[in-house]
């Protein structure tokens, strides 16, 4: 059975403000980096979302004391009793998210042992937990299948090791420089993702006493220490949900500002939103966005790893380029599958057409490959109101764009799924004057 149905009455123009907080990309992976420390350690401007929820059930299973003022965004991690937890705790607590996996480096320090527990997530495109084994077994670690996940084991402290990334994965960044800080000896990582959120995590474990540095050719080296204390940091404002918010400003033609984010982190999506037709006010404490008026115009823009225009940005852009004059290319070089989102599109009047082919310029990994990773929407098509289905977190959001821009009454189930990664978005919208009831 679907959780979480929203009744939504659409063609209403959002104004008002909102805050944004933390980015869920970095403090849930902040939070697993409070396991290498020996003291304890405080995140502010946290944000309280599921994945939170998921990563404090899970450290406290093993031994973690987690304190949380949720009024204030601040977390309090205490590892100092870190302890193995019951396999069937991690697997209950873990539940579909693939936090589990980033345990293992901290957790091979601290006890010699860790489980993984067999792992969900958003199904947006091939996320194999087999490179992230594939690293841990670099530094030393065994790995045995067991009964619902994989058990692995160090009995002799982590080694440095080199690695070389095929693609800058994120996760697979964020494995290795949790594994390497307590490693014995140099890790050298070639072609390592350089997000703004990876770098914010580099700064946390800095503080905590690591040694790191990034090379301007996406090479990461890091020297293991015997030591990591605890730290204090204020997470980094989420970017994703800052440009969601500015979306729906757009595709509602509202005006919406977005309290705590920032125009470093954005520049490259910001750049697109003004070409589109959107504009924006950059203030001390935060972005003004709204449509100014005028016919939106069409682009043509591929997804990038960083510096490039985030992939996670690009759904709940889609649903404002339905209403853009001309014909609209998107390529998605990052997650093969990621635009099964526009089939509720296409029910409530978007004209989008998906094809196999790279529609772009950018080197792509999934060319010839028949994944329909390229988009071609036509507009303005006037959207109307639909029964639909949340896919995935970004796609599900970009569901609720479509919905509160369309002419009359939509019902969107599955929106539990947002609460991953967007904090009390229902109070959110309400405060934007959107007519949203949750009615199950």
């Amino acid at each position: 059975m679907v959780d979480g149905v929203l009744k939504v009455e659409g063609s209403r123009p959002l104004h008002g403000e909102i805050t944004v907080r933390g980015a869920k990309n970095l403090v849930p992976k902040a939070m697993v980096a409070a396991l290498l420390g020996e003291s304890q350690s405080t995140i502010r401007n946290a944000p309280m979302i599921r994945d939170v929820e998921v990563v404090s059930a899970l450290l406290r299973i093993h031994g973690v004391t987690v304190d949380i003022d949720q009024n204030a965004g601040v977390l309090y991690l205490d590892p100092t009793d870190v302890e193995s937890a019951q396999i069937a705790d991690i697997g209950r607590h873990a539940g579909s998210s693939r936090i589990p996996i980033l345990l293992c480096g901290p957790l091979l320090h601290r006890l010699g042992k860790a489980f993984i527990p067999d792992l969900g997530g958003c199904h947006i495109g091939d996320r194999p937990v087999d490179f992230h084994l594939q690293i841990l077994q670099n530094f030393g670690a065994t790995i045995d299948r067991s009964d619902g996940g994989l058990t692995l084991s160090a009995p002799r402290r982590l080694r440095g090791t080199k690695i070389e990334l095929p693609y800058p994965s994120v996760g697979a960044t964020e494995q290795t420089l949790l594994a390497a800080v307590r490693a014995e000896g140099i890790t050298v990582l070639h072609g390592a993702a350089v997000e703004p959120e990876i770098i914010d995590l580099i700064d946390v474990l800095q503080k905590m006493g690591a040694i790191i540095s990034v090379d301007t050719d996406r090479t990461i080296t890091i020297e293991g220490v015997d030591h990591l204390t605890g730290f204090t940091h204020v997470a980094l404002p989420d970017r994703i949900e800052a440009a969601s918010w500015a979306s729906a400003a757009l595709a509602t033609h509202g005006d919406i500002f977005v309290r705590g984010a920032r125009q470093t982190a954005m520049s490259t999506f910001l750049n697109i939103y003004r070409k589109v037709g959107g504009a924006f006010d950059v203030h001390d404490d935060g972005i003004r966005f709204y449509h100014p008026g005028g016919q939106l115009r069409s682009q043509a823009l591929e997804t990038n790893v960083h510096p490039g225009f985030m992939t996670d940005w690009q759904q709940p852009l889609v649903v404002a380029l339905t209403q853009a004059q001309g014909l609209s290319i998107v390529h998605e070089t990052v997650y093969e599958n990621r635009f099964g989102f526009t089939e509720a599109l296409n029910k409530m009047g978007a004209n989008i057409q998906v094809y196999r082919e790279c529609l772009g310029g950018a080197k792509c990994r999934f060319g010839a490959q028949n994944f329909y990773h390229s988009a071609v929407i036509s507009g303005p098509t006037p959207l109307h109101g639909a029964d639909i289905e949340v896919p995935d977190l970004r796609g599900g959001f970009s569901h609720l764009i479509a919905a509160l821009s369309a002419e009359g009454t939509s019902h969107v189930s599955g929106i539990n799924l947002i609460d991953r990664g967007y904090e009390r978005f229902m109070e959110k919208l309400e405060a934007l004057d959107a007519r949203v009831e949750r009615i199950k």
